[in-house]
């Protein structure tokens, strides 16, 4: 037996204004048309194969996250362009002790950090051809 994943939920103080964020970010839809009072609201991609769900908490992030999310540039890009574009966006540069690695590391408006590796899909796949 396996899992699925059904959601992936990212706790934050303004769930519309995050999810606004992160659906740019990923090129997502939001899931229904919410309003800047809801406390939970979700982005899809256009196949609604996955969902991000971000819930309205009362405390604020103080430390570093225990669980992120690492992110390629597709097959069409590169990771100069995503970072230029990620921090066009909004993202911020975030020194989590990682010293002088290929990836950048990078939070999102509320502190959320997340990875964008250099290699695309394609480049990682030839590589272990």
């Amino acid at each position: 037996m396996s899992l699925v994943i059904s959601q992936l939920a990212v706790d934050c103080a303004d769930p519309y204004a995050l999810a606004q964020w992160w659906a740019r970010v990923l090129e997502w839809d939001l899931a229904y048309d919410p309003t800047p009072e809801d406390d939970e609201v979700s982005i899809v991609p256009a196949d609604r194969s996955d969902e991000w769900i971000f819930l309205k908490v009362p405390e604020v992030k103080t430390v570093k996250n225990r669980l992120h999310v690492d992110f390629r540039p597709a097959n069409d890009t590169d990771q100069d362009t995503e970072l230029a574009r990620l921090l066009d966006l909004g993202a911020t540069r975030v020194d989590v002790g990682q010293g002088d690695v290929a990836w950048h590391v990078l939070a999102d408006p509320e502190g959320n950090e997340f990875c964008l590796l250099k290699r695309t899909p394609a480049q990682v796949a030839a590589d272990e051809a």
